[in-house]
């Protein structure tokens, strides 16, 4: 069989075990997809696991931690037309990549597709699940499936060509929460973001704790506003979290955070399309949150 038209990147770093379990499944799609692994400057046995079990798979060694956009370096090495994001605790279910890959063919604006997210052994629905799949932004003619604003990184198919356009993950960012801005930047160029259920991916988080994960995400949240959102609305969510940080640890951390990252934010910021700034508030709106 050839190999299919969609490709795959894996961004990880010091998680070789997962790592090899994600691969394997990976490897045993019935669509072949080519695989590249971005590694995120491991200390751990990842690059000698990849060369000694996995010499299938293309590996760019990244010199020190680049985060999210380790999956743009990814990107820029396959040439396939659609690049499907899985993590080292995630995989595609068979006969996803397949149907994603109609889908792009059929739909020429589609730039991005959020699949539904099955959770653990026991294949439960991730919650983001639902929240997407009843955004009121609701479907567009020339698209699939219900158009959104949000998704989840190792659970999404790009468009390369639009992935590139939109200047793929922040580099403000880093890392965590990091997906909106993706979805505003190719939204505020004209390509499709769309939510298609019948597209399937398995996500095997670690059960681990994770503390420093609230402060991340609200620290890129408010990131994301000042980045791309208007200045008053970025004001108003700066001033919340200047409140919670009186009383919060976790608040505090993400409000100074976000104080030492706020100026490259300020360099790299351009709002909005009108259009798509509606389309952002109507789901603030919705759910109050950003997706």
């Amino acid at each position: 069989m050839e190999h299919t038209p969609v490709g795959v990147v894996i961004a990880t770093r010091n998680r070789s075990a997962g790592l090899a379990v994600t691969l394997r499944h990976l490897l045993a799609l019935p669509e072949r997809p080519e695989i590249v692994v971005a590694d995120n400057a491991s200390t751990d046995d990842t690059r000698a696991l990849l060369a000694r079990e996995f010499p299938q798979v293309r590996v760019l060694s990244l010199p020190f931690n680049r985060g999210a956009l380790a999956r743009t370096h990814g990107v820029r090495a396959l040439h396939t037309p659609y690049v499907a994001f899985s993590d080292d605790d995630s995989w595609w279910a068979p006969g996803a990549l397949a149907r994603a890959t109609r889908h792009f063919d059929d739909h020429p604006r589609l730039g991005l597709l959020a699949a539904r997210t099955l959770v653990g052994p026991e294949q439960e629905p991730d919650p983001l699940n639902k929240v997407l799949a009843d955004s009121p932004l609701g479907e567009a003619t020339d698209l699939p499936g219900t158009q959104v604003l949000g998704f989840l990184a190792c659970a999404s198919v790009v468009r390369r060509t639009a992935y590139l356009d939109a200047g793929g993950f922040h580099p403000v960012l880093f890392f965590g929460a990091e997906e909106t801005l993706l979805a505003y930047d190719l939204a505020a160029r004209g390509w499709g973001v769309t939510h298609c259920p019948d597209v399937v991916a398995h996500h095997h988080p670690a059960s681990g704790p994770r503390p420093d994960r609230p402060a991340v995400m609200r620290r890129n949240e408010l990131l994301t506003a000042w980045l791309r959102r208007p200045l008053p609305y970025a004001l108003a969510r700066t001033r919340a979290l200047a409140a919670d940080a009186r009383r919060d640890p976790q608040a505090r951390h993400a409000l100074n955070e976000t104080l030492t990252r706020l100026p490259a934010a300020l360099r790299a910021r351009r709002a909005l399309p009108p259009h798509i700034e509606r389309a952002a508030r109507l789901l603030d709106t919705d759910r109050g949150g950003t997706r």
